[in-house]
């Protein structure tokens, strides 16, 4: 069974909004047993969205289609649906009754825009939005099923789990989908491919395997569908138990996860605390840490210390600093130390560097990092050297540090 996305606004082409909305319901779909053959965003134009809808007939069964359905001038989805599809519009009663009711709940006036959201293509199933006044409206074209949906990513979220995924599943018999993923960091994905060539030539037509590397990791994917759930899971878990064994050292987790939160299970699983303490990263660390439910069991906290007088009371001596500079592996490592101690943790991570575009100089150009990890025991520093875009130099510091905490832990364990 495939599907296409087709998302609509103009903000998404000029880049004023990220298309979240898209890889959302990919995620979802896939877990359904849909496969998504392809996804479109297109501008608030009647030609282009009934142009984008024309071709994804030819390739998809079912269309889904999110934005466009506001009360303003530019929001012409419906209007272009009925269209494509031949219909006149109509004012729904039930649309209508919900609308007043939200615009009476807040103590709110209703003028005519309002009101036409309640008018929608006459030969469509509405499905009542409970969290918004766009409702979600059901096509069924000579087989194809076309839903479109708000743009706003909490109504479609809403819509999609409670009622679009639930009605797709009873109007089609659909396969399982499965994935296994596997997470790696060490290993550079030429050399990954290398390491599990022969594996990867063995698996059956019915197997995939996919690379999805990223700053220092490379996910491995490996996928296939069918009826029997049970056995699709029991074939792969083979092949993936075979690559487990055979890159055993550059594992991270056996589930698709993020490193951060690898780490948090490791740490929470063995009793140990985190604290950071960062500069160039500016919190990017604690960031994706803190972004995980559950990590307070872990994460004690930390400090953004970017001036030296911050530095110092993180723990960096006046000497270190007047010696060596704010970017140097004497830093770093006091800064490590030094959270441990002021923080009271078991183990920690310190971050300095040039993320730029300027600061650089000869002897530290921009991207100039430098990282330490510590426990009560040791502390290791180790210096990079990223290019010259701040964003990436931030991710890529904040990969690094995380990398070099799970070889802490790794070796803690041996």
């Amino acid at each position: 069974m495939l599907a296409e996305i087709i998302t609509i606004g103009d903000e998404i082409l000029i880049g004023q909004i990220v298309d979240t909305n898209s890889a959302w319901m990919a995620k979802e779909l896939n877990a359904a047993g849909i496969k998504v053959k392809q996804i479109t965003s297109v501008s608030d134009d009647a030609d282009h969205i009934t142009e984008a809808l024309s071709q994804a007939e030819k390739r998809a069964e079912i269309i889904l289609i999110t934005g466009g359905l506001g009360p303003t001038k530019d929001d012409i989805t419906k209007y272009t649906l009925a269209k494509y599809f031949n219909m006149g519009m109509r004012r729904d009663a039930a649309v209508l009754a919900h609308v007043e009711e939200i615009f009476k709940r807040f103590n709110r006036p209703m003028i005519e825009s309002n009101r036409k959201q309640a008018d929608v293509p006459d030969g469509c199933t509405v499905i009542q939005n409970a969290n918004g006044t766009a409702p979600c409206m059901w096509f069924d074209h000579n087989g194809t099923i076309i839903v479109s949906m708000p743009g706003v990513p909490f109504e479609m979220m809403y819509l999609m789990e409670d009622e679009i995924i639930p009605r797709l599943k009873k109007k089609f018999e659909l396969p399982f989908i499965y994935h296994k993923t596997i997470l790696t960091a060490n290993i550079g994905e030429s050399f990954l491919a290398q390491e599990i060539e022969e594996i990867e030539d063995s698996l059956p037509s019915s197997i995939k395997l996919a690379y999805l590397p990223k700053l220092g990791q490379v996910r491995l994917r490996l996928s296939t569908s069918g009826t029997d759930e049970a056995q699709l899971k029991a074939d792969v878990e083979v092949y993936a138990q075979q690559i487990i064994k055979k890159v055993k050292p550059y594992i991270v987790a056996e589930e698709d996860i993020a490193i951060e939160k690898a780490i948090l299970d490791i740490m929470k699983e063995k009793g140990f605390t985190l604290s950071t303490s960062e500069s160039c990263t500016g919190g990017y660390i604690a960031h994706l840490i803190t972004q995980h439910p559950g990590c307070s069991a872990v994460f004690a906290g930390g400090a953004v210390a970017y001036s030296y007088e911050l530095k110092e009371l993180v723990g960096v001596t006046d000497e270190t600093l007047a010696k060596y500079g704010a970017v140097s592996e004497q830093t770093v490592k006091e800064m490590a130390l030094g959270a441990i101690t002021n923080f009271k943790t078991d183990y920690s991570v310190a971050v300095s560097g040039i993320a730029g575009p300027d600061g650089g100089t000869p002897d530290k150009p921009v991207g100039t990092v430098w990282i330490a990890v510590a426990n009560k025991h040791k502390v290791v520093a180790k210096l990079f050297t990223f290019g010259n875009k701040r964003a990436q130099n931030i991710e890529r510091s904040a990969i690094a540090a995380l990398t070099m905490i799970l070889n802490l832990l790794k070796e803690d364990s041996n």
